[in-house]
């Protein structure tokens, strides 16, 4: 049957188009149950025996949950108890246009053979297709669609063999007008909350529940602690006038009251807004899109100088009092910044987070405050009668809502995760709550590899160059398996120097468009944790096929120069090529062959080439303003069976790595114009923003504090300056400037040529950039070489790699990956570092302070790369005389000032007293402040040095 929808639609031209859309009606749609036997089904998934027990339904029956279930409570429909559900094709399109995170986690149900989850096409089946009636609203008509549906699978299994079996059909609905109005057409139906209630097998699956917004403002207090948020129609118009800026939230660290909003602009044209106070902030949590208004000018701030985390007083009635006279003490009359207040949400981000639950003192009482692990992320409120059994357990919890009269969101527990502490537990939740995808590789990813034993063939040399007798090499870090990349230097007939960079051919095995491509599309990078690796591709490919291992031949993808002795490149090539190295080197055996005046092989001599050409190209590269900044890096040493770290040490840089790192370099600056010259409007390129000149207030007043000048008016003025930046007998003075300079920088970020005009990458001032050296663990570098072959001829094109708004989505999921992939493994170093002090004692160690706040001094430790907040301000303190210089930076306490990059000793020790909050404690030696309690700080792994984005 054959039905026609006609609409109209106006075009930009701001004509009106006709548009006649067939839809197509059927009488052979399954209902997918085994009870049926009018269905000419070939397989069926709803099960015969479909009895969950339940005191409300005490027979075998189907659910059929309507759309805000689905929406809403998709974690109770995850628990295994709930089988035998029917998702109807109604509900399923209002949950895909609605949020496509709880889309994908319903469609793996779906695919889960063990739920019993059936899909039935309502929408195209002659009984239960509807149109919609004059003055009938889409979510009215979408509820009635649902109840026909629901009719229909209640009359269709009324056969015999149903009715023996005592089979029914269940509507699951929260909606107050949808519940009656089903119940006045005869069908079983209850609310949510009642039937999960209900449930014999596995009554804690009520905590599970979310709240519906009724329920939420039934327990929150009847004080307004919060504006009204605008509805979004208000904050369109707003936002098209200019009234209101819109922008991604992101919540301070170390001041829970306060947060920024970053505005996008075109090229310098960007804002950053600041938000103080809890009223600004109006329950907005990390990472929301939202609609921010700019205060007056007489009521902007400055960023605060205060550490301040909140103590999670749990009154819902608590007033703002105490926390507007915080906000005051935290402004300061200089520095000021655009102010400005959130006034609506446009897009919520919200997501499960990892934490651990804080038992109510209130005996009986089943509400609860949880702490996220992550400090941005607000305290949550949620109902459990299994807090004796979460305390010390790290959970997932969801937040449902936040309404204005509640002082923290709302919320519901998902799940726990294992005992706190417990080293698988904990990797775990690192992974969880960076969103780092880390299940096993599905057969569906799997049934793309290559079958093994593998070889190259014939057939895969017609489009490669065989250079397996070239003396090429690899040089890694110790224990790398997943080798992306390898060298050669020869020296040729007219004296000049032939270098190759020979890269991994990953995009030979990795096909666009297969489940393969996609998952390593998805997971973006490979992540490296302490003693972990979370592969982007499977292990056959990373550590395998694609590997570039010692003494087997590999393909690969190469890059290759002529230059004269002054590192000049005369000539450049692109090749995919077939590769055999000749040997797989660490850094520290390649440096002892380059030292090693008796050894004189092909591989050594190769090596020494590259390090002199390496060490010209580097010189020049700093001579063109290039940035050498600092970040300590430690690598701990693990014990074999019990994977403990069991030594600690910062790593120790060579020459050999500065001779790789200039090559790879120069290879993505060589690829990046290829790619851009061939493919102007869809090149994958890597830029790096200049600071805004406020990001180096910091700076400027750190090294005028010794009486020296930083000029940042480019990064060679920068980099020129830092290089003389010394004070007499303070030899690490120039090594925490480059720290700070660090901390100064923007992120690196990849875009698309084509929507984009700045192209300038400013730490390696470099005009163009891309990444295509290490094509295992960053998806990036696949595509570069997809448009590189194809610009050579090597490979065919594709439509998705010459659509630059879909290479911009994809950069933008790749820069999210990388992102959170570095923010993952920081936690991993911070939790090996609690393991190694967990048996150690009390050390007594050298540190130095590397900034100054009002209320605290951060101090860095070198031999463990370790950071510490020492607070002299707090809840508890009294009667301390604190005075905060923001010109010098200096913090007097009592009659000693502390500086930026003073030297101090400090003790160290893990404080394991509370398992919920074990972290490492850091507290003065010297000098003593009379008076003055330390307490146990939040102590962080310093970030990873950039290498240079190579």
């Amino acid at each position: 049957m054959l039905k026609s929808k006609t609409f109209v639609k106006k075009t930009r031209s701001g004509g009106v188009m006709k548009i006649v859309r067939e839809h197509y009606l059927r009488d052979d749609i399954w209902c997918g149950s085994e009870v049926c036997s009018e269905c000419k089904q070939e397989s069926t998934v709803l099960q015969r025996d479909a009895c969950i027990e339940s005191n409300l339904c005490p027979f075998p029956h189907y659910l059929v949950p309507d759309t805000n279930v689905v929406l809403h409570q998709i974690d109770v429909l995850e628990d295994p108890v709930i089988r035998n559900v029917i998702i109807l094709q109604t509900v399923m399109q209002e949950v895909r246009h609605r949020s496509a995170p709880v889309y994908k986690r319903l469609k793996d149900l779906i695919h889960d053979k063990e739920k019993h989850f059936y899909t039935f096409t309502n929408e195209h089946h002659r009984e239960t297709f509807i149109e919609r009636e004059p003055g009938e609203s889409a979510n009215d008509r979408n509820d009635r669609a649902i109840r026909v549906a629901a009719k229909w699978y209640s009359q269709h299994l009324k056969t015999p063999e149903a009715e023996a079996e005592g089979l029914r059909v269940v509507l699951i609905t929260n909606d107050q007008g949808n519940k009656a109005k089903a119940e006045e057409s005869g069908l079983l139906v209850y609310r949510c909350e009642e039937y999960i209630k209900s449930l014999i097998a596995n009554p804690e699956l009520v905590d599970r529940l979310a709240l519906s917004n009724n329920e939420q403002n039934e327990i929150s207090s009847s004080k307004v602690l919060f504006p009204e948020h605008l509805p979004l129609s208000r904050i369109q118009a707003g936002i098209k006038s200019g009234t209101f800026l819109q922008g991604t939230f992101r919540a301070s660290r170390d001041n829970y009251l306060e947060a920024t909003v970053f505005v996008q602009g075109e090229g310098e044209d960007s804002t950053e807004i600041i938000l103080q106070g809890l009223q600004n902030l109006n329950r907005a949590v990390h990472q929301d899109v939202v609609a921010v208004q700019l205060l007056p000018r007489d009521q902007w701030v400055a960023p605060s100088s205060v550490v301040l985390q909140d103590d999670g007083v749990p009154k819902d009635d608590e007033t703002n009092e105490e926390e507007d006279g915080r906000r005051k003490r935290i402004c300061v009359e200089e520095h000021m910044k655009p102010t400005g207040k959130v006034v609506g949400i446009i897009k919520r981000n919200w997501r499960p987070f990892c934490g651990m639950l804080n038992v109510s003192q209130i005996k009986e009482s089943t509400r609860h405050l949880f702490t996220p692990a992550d400090r941005r992320i607000p305290r949550i409120r949620i109902e459990t009668r299994q807090a004796s059994t979460l305390a010390g357990q790290r959970i997932m919890v969801a937040i449902d809502g936040w309404p204005k009269h509640s002082r923290y969101p709302n919320g519901h527990f998902v799940r726990s995760l294992g005992s706190a502490g417990d080293k698988e537990t904990e990797t775990e939740v690192l992974l969880l709550e960076h969103d780092v995808p880390h299940q096993a590789f599905s057969q569906a990813v799997l049934s793309f590899l290559p079958k093994m034993p593998w070889t190259i063939t014939p057939e895969d040399m017609v489009k490669r160059e065989d250079l397996r007798q070239l003396t090429v090499c690899s040089v890694d870090p110790p224990g790398c398996t997943d080798i992306d990349d390898a060298l050669h230097c020869r020296e040729l007939d007219n004296g000049n120097f032939e270098v190759g960079v020979h890269i991994a051919d990953v995009s030979h095995f990795i096909r666009p468009g297969n489940a393969l491509d996609k998952e390593a599309a998805n997971r973006g990078t490979t992540v490296y944790l302490c003693g972990r690796r979370i592969d982007m591709v499977p292990e056959l490919l990373s550590s395998n096929l694609c590997s570039l291992r010692s003494n087997v031949e590999r393909m690969a993808f190469s890059c290759i120069w002529e230059m004269n002795h002054n590192a000049e490149i005369l000539k450049t090539r692109f090749t995919k090529s077939v590769i055999n190295s000749k040997a797989s080197l660490t850094y520290a055996e390649a440096q002892m062959r380059i030292d090693d005046t008796s050894m004189n092989d092909d591989i050594t001599k190769s090596l020494r080439g590259l390090n002199k050409l390496a060490k010209i190209l580097k010189r020049r590269r700093i001579e063109n303003g290039a940035l050498t900044l600092s970040s300590l890096e430690v690598r701990f040493h693990i014990d074999s069976e019990t994977h403990d770290p069991i030594d600690l040490q910062t790593k120790e840089l060579m020459e050999t790595n500065s001779m790789v790192e200039e090559f790879m370099l120069l290879a993505n600056i060589s690829v990046a114009q290829k790619i851009y010259d061939e493919f102007s409007e869809c090149a994958l390129l890597r830029k790096h923003p200049a600071p805004p000149p406020s990001n180096y207030d910091i700076l400027i007043k750190a090294a005028k504090s010794k009486g020296l000048e930083i000029h940042t008016d480019s990064a060679k003025a920068l980099a020129d300056s830092l290089d003389v930046a010394k004070v007499d007998g303070f030899s690490y003075f120039n090594t925490l400037l480059r720290i700070l300079a660090t901390r100064c920088m923007m992120q690196a970020v990849y875009f698309c040529s084509g929507m984009d005009s700045d192209f300038h990458h400013y730490g390696l001032a470099s005009s163009i950039y891309t990444h295509f050296t290490s094509p295992i663990r960053r998806y990036s570098d696949i595509i570069v070489h997809r448009l590189l072959a194809v610009a050579i001829g090597a490979d065919s094109t594709y439509p998705d790699l010459m659509d630059k708004h879909k290479q911009s989505a994809l950069c933008n999921n790749l820069n999210y990956r990388h992102k959170m992939a570095q923010y993952a493994q920081r936690a991993s170093v911070a939790f090996h570092t609690q393991l190694f002090f967990k048996n150690r004692g009390i050390l007594n160690e050298e540190g130095f302070i590397l900034f100054v706040r009002k209320n605290a001094i951060i101090v860095l430790i070198p031999k463990f790369g370790l950071e510490g907040t020492v607070f002299f301000d707090g809840k508890g303190k009294t009667g301390v005389n604190l005075r905060f210089d923001e010109e010098v930076p200096s913090l007097t306490v009592e009659q000693h000032t502390f500086h930026m990059f003073d030297k101090v000793n400090v003790t160290i020790s893990l404080d394991d007293s509370n398992i919920q909050h074990q972290k490492i404690r850091m507290a003065l030696l010297e000098p003593v402040i009379p008076g003055v309690s330390v307490p146990a700080p939040e102590v962080e792994p310093q970030p990873k040095k950039p290498k240079l984005d190579r």
